[in-house]
Order: C-alpha cells, then structure tokens, then sequence
C-alpha cells in the first residue's frame, strides 16, 4: 500500500448524527480552493458525536527528510460547533501556502474584527430518520 499524498486533509465525522455531506462538503471547498496542492481528502466515518479535520503534511521551507506533522485544524467539541468554511481555509493555509491570498475568504465578515475571530456555525438540528435501520442518533452529539 502507497503512502497518503500530503498534505493530506483527514475529516472524521459522525455517522450516527448523519454529517457525512457536511464533511464532504467540507472536502469539496478546501479541494475547489486548493486545487492540486492538496495532495488527499478522507472523509472517515466514525461515532460518537465526532467532526475533526487534520492536516498531515511537511510545513513549507522544512528539511528534505523532515517527518510529516499532523495538526488539528478543527474539533467540533473544542470549537463548540462547525467551522465556517472560511476559517477552515484560512487555517489550512496558514500551514500548506502562508503567503497565498484567499480573496473574499480573507476579509472580515461585517460583523467580525480583525480580533474576534467568527463564531463557529451551530450544529444544525433534524428531526430526519436515522440514514441506516438499527443506528440511533448520537448521544454525544444532542
């Protein structure tokens, strides 16, 4: 089996509370804003009320041989919600492309200041039936 391309973006998200289109969607826009320096996207399925987005990757300008560094980009427990896409594109830049501008995605939102940083999304809430027969929602998650 071949290594992972870095950097490799690695989304673990909840299965039992159905996030798997918001991790893809997730995947979608770093993908569409990164292109090809993006190396892989995962999208791994897990349970406990779980969203966390990692990045492995060489941080530019290190060593030839340097070792691979895993950072933690989200946690939706931590962060008390969603990111917002833009912020998750700031933070993967920061470390893949320091110095590349990211357009509207690096201008403040009407209400935030450059020192307040935007306040993470909400899970949303549905009352849909369960994705699979036998799974039950998150108890983690509610």
């Amino acid at each position: 089996m071949s290594s992972p391309k870095l950097p490799r973006v690695a989304i673990t998200y909840c299965t039992q509370c159905r996030w798997m289109l918001r991790a893809a969607y997730f995947g979608q826009e770093l993908l569409s804003t990164f292109g090809t320096a993006i190396g892989e996207i995962a999208l791994i399925p897990a349970s406990g009320g779980i969203f966390t987005v990692y990045l492995t990757h060489v941080p530019p300008g290190s060593e030839e041989n340097a070792q691979p560094e895993e950072i933690l980009l989200w946690d939706r427990k931590a962060e008390e919600g969603f990111p917002d896409t833009k912020i998750l594109k700031q933070r993967l830049r920061n470390h893949i492309e320091p110095g590349r501008d990211l357009g509207h995605s690096d201008k403040p939102h009407k209400t935030q200041t450059a020192d307040t940083p935007a306040k993470p999304a909400e899970p949303a809430q549905t009352s849909a039936p369960a994705a699979q027969e036998g799974t039950k929602d998150c108890e983690d998650c509610k």
